[in-house]
């Protein structure tokens, strides 16, 4: 088996986050290493139980190495894992960087020196529309790959303008590229492989799940130097894509709409929180010519996790399942994800996404790479 292989195999059998996989790295050396070591002796690892060490070693009761690849194949898809060349250097920089990517298309060279994620709501007014096709046209034509999500409203309309000006744009799913949502996009995922690359973190045949959508959202800000909320209520999606463009340390701008207007208040609030304020894209262009590392401390919103600051508690306190056992987990201790996962019996990704929403609700804080609950 080789390491590419491997970090397909790890990527399809789940439950290994980060911590986890950078745990078994270090003990096995190799992603190669982690599949030619006992079972007992994976289970020393910290982080790795019993019943993952003995799902790792007995793969193929679990997974499907061969068929996920020859699915790929037929799709026309590439899996470029970690550490190799076509991996872009800006998303590895992040500290839960995807395992491995599925690409169709072409991911534009220039994606880690000048690219823009530009999201916002699914229902747009007409302002939000407008504004979206003139700062993504206008990225194009700036020579910015645009980086966004498939769905309706601001994505598909920057996707759409950015096509029609020829530039380069790069779509990022909640699921498999055998299962693009909405269908009613599939052509226009059709075109953007011919004009940039569709990708996702996920195995070809994974269908989105509530979960999946806001570990898709990560990807779409560490791919970019920047992020641009165009139009966003303040419970909207866009705004998670935005704690994470912080979180990892990038640019957030925003664009300001009416104060009676529901569908502007997040990007408003983004811009008391110090987001920049973008009337036109060469507010854009003054940041990233600003400084050639586009890194300006000043230029980000204040420390305090966005999300937190963004949400007030919901009138319902009431949590998933999922969330109360996190919630049970926290109070014993602060916690990793990778902890929070084994020690609730999880997978990553379904903690990740309860996490945000625990945050939302101000149930739970982020510190680092660890959790504290607050009540």
């Amino acid at each position: 088996m080789t390491d590419h292989e491997a970090y397909i195999l790890l990527n399809l059998l789940g439950g290994i986050g980060p911590a986890r996989l950078s745990a078994l790295l270090g003990f096995c050396g190799e992603p190669s290493g982690i599949f030619r070591t006992p079972a007992r002796d994976l289970a020393s690892v910290q982080g790795i139980s019993e019943a993952l060490a003995d799902k790792i070693v007995h793969w193929e009761s679990h997974a499907d190495l061969a068929g996920e690849l020859d699915l790929a194949e037929r799709g026309g898809a590439r899996i470029v894992t970690r550490g190799e060349e076509d991996y872009p250097e800006l998303l590895s920089t992040i500290h839960d960087a995807p395992i491995c990517l599925y690409v169709r298309g072409t991911i534009p060279e220039n994606i880690s020196q000048r690219s823009l994620g530009i999201v916002g709501t699914r229902n747009m007014t007409a302002y939000g529309q407008r504004m979206t096709r003139h700062l993504a046209e206008a990225a194009a034509f700036s020579g910015f790959a645009v980086v966004s999500g498939l769905a309706y409203g601001v994505d598909v309309t920057a996707h759409q303008a950015v096509l029609d000006a020829g530039g380069e744009t790069v779509s990022v799913l909640g699921g498999g590229l055998a299962r693009i949502q909405p269908q009613d996009h599939i052509p226009l995922a059709r075109e953007i492989m011919q004009h940039g690359a569709v990708i996702s973190e996920f195995p070809m045949e994974f269908a989105p799940t509530r979960h999946s959508f806001p570990m898709r959202n990560r990807i779409i800000s560490g791919l970019c130097r920047a992020t641009l909320v165009v139009e966003a209520g303040l419970n909207s999606g866009s705004l998670i894509t935005a704690a994470f463009a912080l979180e990892q340390g990038r640019i957030v701008f925003a664009v300001p709409g009416q104060a009676d207007n529901p569908q502007a208040a997040g990007c408003n609030r983004l811009i008391r929180q110090n987001a920049i304020l973008v009337e036109n894209f060469d507010h854009i262009l003054e940041e990233f010519d600003f400084l050639p590392g586009f890194a300006r401390a000043e230029n980000t919103i204040r420390e305090d996790s966005a999300a937190e600051d963004f949400f007030r508690e919901a009138a319902d306190s009431s949590v998933s399942t999922e969330a109360g056992k996190i919630l049970d987990v926290l109070q014993k201790g602060d916690a990793s994800v990778d902890d929070i996962s084994a020690a609730a019996d999880l997978p990553a990704g379904e903690v990740m996404s309860a996490l945000i929403g625990l945050e939302l609700l101000r149930r739970v804080k982020k510190t680092g790479n660890v959790y504290h609950r607050l009540r």
